[in-house]
């Protein structure tokens, strides 16, 4: 038994030893960052810009690999079943691990056990944007009117489950409101229906709708932030405008790695992202994408961070009664 136990000690020093000396020749290879949204996103963007300070940092290649599809989920999968060694890793939002789960009755993957987070670094907010036409200025306004429920209003989103769909149910559960969804494929369309006419308001992502309200085809009404964006810095937040101090209602990027990607691995590509995020050019250029740099937390946090969100958003989306729906 004793030599049993000796062979057993033996064999695990040799294997963190072996570890040990592998992760200081890493990265050996390219580095993957795998993305669920297309070339020319404003995810897309910000990915390119901190890879290229990765690239410099890390002294490997950094590819961006482009996986949109089967809501989020396409990319995340990819992540989940690559071999764990850091050189493939992906960025998420709230939809895959914190909506999905609960949305869909069937996951790829497991949110909590398949991925281990290495930052959070960006916040994603929305802006409450209405028809011109319409008499609301403000959002008590605008709550008031859907209040007195004279004129029954709807509101869009880029389709079911989506973060603007649950954030505009969020506003609803908030203040029992009543509004119809009128559910689309995608954000373009979904935002310029309301340009047109054709629906009334809805919450739309900022770096789409900024332009629009610039140009007086939408009216923003608040961000759902807990802070304002500099690129419409007169909109307040919903908190703000509507009295709410705990209100937000955002998606977030987060940058993680396969589940058993060894700790000097991942504590490296945490350092190092945690030193470009703070950087004042990546957080300018962040910014003017309409999203809000993020000083990531450790995993602990980030860990803690998601299973918030899954509780926040999971909850709505029971209530919603569209649970396994998907």
């Amino acid at each position: 038994m004793r030599a049993l136990r000796a062979f057993a000690a033996a064999c695990a020093l040799l294997w963190a030893g072996t570890t040990a000396v592998w992760a200081q020749n890493w990265p050996s290879k390219n580095i993957t960052i795998v993305l669920p949204l297309a070339a020319g996103s404003g995810m897309d963007t910000i990915v390119r810009l901190y890879g290229e300070k990765l690239q410099q940092a890390l002294g490997r290649p950094v590819v961006v690999d482009n996986r949109p599809g089967a809501s989020f989920m396409l990319a995340a999968q990819a992540v989940a079943s690559a071999t764990p060694d850091g050189h493939t890793l992906g960025v998420v939002t709230a939809t895959p691990v914190a909506v999905n789960p609960v949305l869909f009755k069937q996951m790829p993957y497991d949110p909590e056990k398949d991925f281990v987070p290495l930052a959070l670094y960006a916040k994603s907010p929305f802006v409450l944007v209405i028809d011109p036409s319409l008499p609301p200025k403000t959002a008590p306004e605008l709550i008031a009117f859907m209040k007195a429920g004279e004129r029954p209003l709807n509101y869009s989103s880029p389709g079911i489950g989506t973060s603007q769909h649950l954030a505009m149910e969020y506003v609803k559960q908030r203040f029992a409101l009543a509004g119809t969804h009128v559910p689309y494929r995608n954000t373009p369309q979904s935002i310029m229906d309301i340009v047109s006419g054709h629906v009334n308001l809805g919450f739309a992502e900022a770096g789409a709708s900024v332009p629009l309200i610039k140009d007086g085809k939408l009216r923003a009404i608040a961000v759902s932030s807990a802070q304002r964006l500099d690129a419409i810095s007169d909109t307040p937040t919903f908190a703000e405008a509507a009295g709410v101090k705990d209100f937000e209602a955002v998606s977030w990027h987060m940058l993680l790695a396969p589940a058993a990607t060894p700790k000097e691995v991942t504590a490296r590509l945490h350092g190092t992202m945690k030193t470009i995020m703070a950087d004042p050019e990546v957080k300018s250029r962040i910014a003017g994408l309409g999203l809000i740099p993020f000083d990531t937390p450790d995993e602990a946090g980030m860990r803690a961070y998601m299973r918030s969100e899954r509780e926040k958003w999971g909850a709505l989306v029971r209530h919603l009664g569209l649970e396994g729906t998907q």
